[in-house]
């Protein structure tokens, strides 16, 4: 499955990055190769944009569900079963699947996944002549080689920790959890973009950029699909 997927977007990667090179002459520090990785990135981040909206719109049915279910939870709290089948019969009252989330998760990691190995890879997947891969550009701003890690950790590294906090503040700003489980997101807001920013440090530049571009659309997509469902929420009031 990750051949296939892979193969797949290694061929958009390099329609883009051949539609690029023919625009005209490449500029100093942007080289095409990196040029390419922001716009396969923003493409591909369009193609999982269904299945990011579906995944807002049940975080968004899931927040509006929780004043209930911890009614539920507070009245049946010494009889487990009683409590879960209240829960299941509000769920199914408003039409909620609990495993929504998990089922857009699992849709989205295999495609994630093989997205990161053309780039990890992109001779076998990309441009299939490594002699040809080893002639082009592959410098970005400040960075001289996207094939390697980036030489400052000021630069995409921090980039990578800074926006995958953002992204996780977006995405769980609104959200209304039960206080253990709010610790345990606290947690993790914090612990996730730690761990993405030493990764980062030796992660190929290419991933870097990729993994950068990636937030910056995930956080501006879901600013925007907060705002709408906030919208609808008041016009049904």
């Amino acid at each position: 499955m990750n051949a296939f997927l892979g193969n797949i977007f290694g061929g958009l990667l390099k329609l883009v990055f051949d539609m690029v090179s023919n625009i005209g002459v490449e500029p100093e520090n942007f080289s095409y190769y990196g040029i390419a990785i922001i716009i396969t990135t923003i493409i591909f981040k369009f193609i999982l944009l269904p299945v990011s909206l579906h995944q807002s719109k049940s975080t968004q049915k899931m927040n509006e569900l929780q004043p209930q279910i911890k009614e539920i939870q507070k009245k049946y709290k010494n009889d487990p079963q009683t409590q879960q089948a209240k829960v299941m019969e509000v769920y199914k009252k408003n039409k909620y699947n609990p495993m929504s989330g998990c089922l857009i998760l699992l849709i989205q990691f295999p495609i994630i996944i093989a997205f990161f190995n053309v780039l990890r890879n992109p001779v076998t997947y990309v441009f299939k002549d490594p002699n040809f891969y080893a002639t082009i550009s592959k410098n970005f701003l400040w960075i001289p080689n996207l094939e390697q890690p980036d030489p400052y950790l000021w630069g995409l590294p921090l980039l990578s920790g800074i926006t995958t906090y953002l992204q996780t503040k977006v995405m769980t700003g609104n959200t209304e959890v039960d206080p253990k489980v709010q610790s345990t997101q606290k947690t993790m807001n914090i612990f996730l973009p730690l761990m993405i920013f030493w990764a980062a440090r030796s992660f190929a530049s290419g991933l870097a950029l990729y993994w950068v571009i990636g937030n910056i659309f995930q956080i501006i997509q879901q600013i925007i699909t907060n705002r709408s469902l906030g919208k609808i929420k008041e016009e049904t009031r």
